[in-house]
């Protein structure tokens, strides 16, 4: 009995203060003062004679003194400090730890910031990984974020101190970037750009759309579930292959809502195929909205295939919509661009409310635009040799560590729904396959990918400023296993 009252006074040297509740030893001891008895009190495997060395584990409130942790208390919350000091405090009481080590044990636990989103760094050589959050944003839309983080004048105009539009200067910035848009609107993320058009223009209507269009969006989403949420109804035309401009014409009337193409991102059809284009169903007397997906706002030389919202408007499209956290290389955010009293009219829809993005993407999506360019650019225009340059410089560097480190071909993908069956030659750092698990969990994250039983960091997805944090985080897991290495002889 006398060894649970003590074992629980030692886990609780806080936590039951803060919750409310104290726990009190037999001796009546509380708080702190409980948490010292425990630690004084010998294990089972301990004689009474011998010394203890728990009786030296510093206690919380020493420990918060500490400089560092009292500076992590400013900017972390006492809360997340005080559990890092409670995970070293207990090391040091199963035996792994000195006392003494306490205080550095408890810093390195902290995290870098207060939110449970850690960064890693994105070598898995797909460009525009989505669960790796796509587009990493530049440096201009970073700094653009933190401005904007206090107060701003997002709907105030401070020349006449009255009320004004939204983002406006960030909606400039997409019209000066696609001249054949009338206007701009920006809604949280791609799909909801298609759901405010689809219920400001189909709700209780049609919406034509070919069966060779009928995607699935990512994590089971699919494009008839989306669509039909509205309340709009589907008419599909054509086949999974093949729909020409008459199957469309066919099929529109009073209840047509719009007609609507998608690009099918993230997959190609090949062979027998026919696709009608945004030019030939403009003259069908109903709007065409055409979902680019990729959010590619003019032609790219690199990427001849994939659509763009300039070129759709001048081909007669009446709205274009696209997400900007894909080749656009910007934040999370959906585009609606096109006709100007079509795409206001979409602006004042209630919907469009609850859809509204918040002054941080505005920032960051106008810095993006207006800036130097992006990652994203950086990357999909990245020279083959160069890459192949940094690789064999960082294997040498790795080698001579001691490391299986090999300089080795690759190829890497744009990702994020866009370009599907675009091969972009890279390099990347051939490790042994178990550096896969231990750099993507090791204090700064490593995504690499498994390719032939070994653990590949591409680098076409890491900027060329990362590289010596790619090669200090493969240095820290060699260094952690010559560790474990060296505590398994002992």
């Amino acid at each position: 009995m006398e060894q649970r009252v003590t074992a629980r006074a030692a886990g609780t040297e806080d936590g039951a203060a803060d919750a409310g509740h104290e726990a009190v030893p037999a001796d009546g001891t509380t708080g702190a003062r409980a948490a010292d008895t425990a630690a004084t009190t010998p294990p089972a495997d301990r004689s009474p004679g011998a010394p203890d060395p728990r009786r030296r584990v510093p206690r919380t409130d020493e420990l918060l003194r500490d400089p560092r942790l009292a500076e992590a208390v400013d900017r972390l919350g006492t809360a997340v400090v005080k559990g890092a000091v409670r995970k070293a405090q207990q090391r040091a009481r199963d035996g792994e730890l000195a006392p003494e080590q306490v205080p550095e044990a408890a810093w390195g636990l902290l995290p870098d910031t207060a939110s449970g989103l850690r960064p890693v760094l994105n070598a898995t050589g797909v460009l525009l990984h989505t669960n790796l959050g796509r587009a990493p944003l530049s440096d201009a839309a970073r700094r653009a974020v933190t401005e904007a983080a206090g107060p701003t004048d997002v709907e105030l105009d401070l020349a006449t101190g009255t009320r004004a539009r939204r983002g406006r200067s960030a909606l400039a910035a997409l019209r000066a970037h696609v001249p054949a848009a009338g206007d701009a609107h920006v809604v949280n993320n791609g799909a909801a750009a298609l759901v405010l058009a689809a219920t400001a223009l189909a709700a209780g209507k049609e919406i034509v759309v070919s069966r060779g269009e009928m995607v699935e969006i990512g994590d089971g989403f699919r494009l008839p579930d989306l669509l039909v949420s509205t309340g709009a109804r589907l008419r599909e035309v054509g086949t999974t292959n093949r729909t020409t401009a008459a199957d469309y014409a066919e099929v529109i009337g009073p209840q047509t809502g719009f007609v609507l193409k998608v690009h099918p991102s993230n997959f190609r059809v090949t062979g027998f195929t026919r696709a009608a284009q945004a030019g030939e169903l403009a003259s069908l007397g109903v709007p065409v909205v055409v979902d680019i997906g990729s959010g590619l706002l003019a032609p790219h030389p690199g990427l001849p295939e994939e659509p763009d919202a300039d070129t759709q408007l001048r081909a007669g499209a009446a709205l274009v919509t696209a997400s900007g956290d894909k080749l656009l290389g910007g934040p999370q955010c959906g585009l609606l661009l096109g006709d100007g009293d079509l795409v206001r009219a979409l602006a004042r829809h209630p919907l469009a409310r609850a859809l509204r993005v918040d002054k941080l993407t505005l920032a960051a999506l106008e810095a993006t635009l207006t800036g130097p360019p992006t990652p994203t650019a950086h990357a999909l225009t990245a020279d083959p040799v160069a890459l192949r340059a940094r690789a064999d410089r960082l294997a040498a560097e790795l080698g001579a560590h001691g490391i299986d480190a090999r300089a080795v071909g690759s190829t890497a993908t744009v990702g994020g729904g866009g370009a599907p069956g675009v091969a972009l030659p890279s390099a990347a750092l051939s490790l042994p396959e178990p550096y896969a698990a231990a750099l993507r969990t090791g204090r700064t994250p490593v995504v690499g990918r498994l390719e032939a039983g070994r653990c590949l960091l591409d680098l076409r997805s890491v900027p060329p400023a990362d590289d010596e944090r790619l090669a200090g985080a493969v240095r820290a897991v060699r260094t952690s296993d010559d560790r474990a290495a060296g505590k398994g002889r002992t």
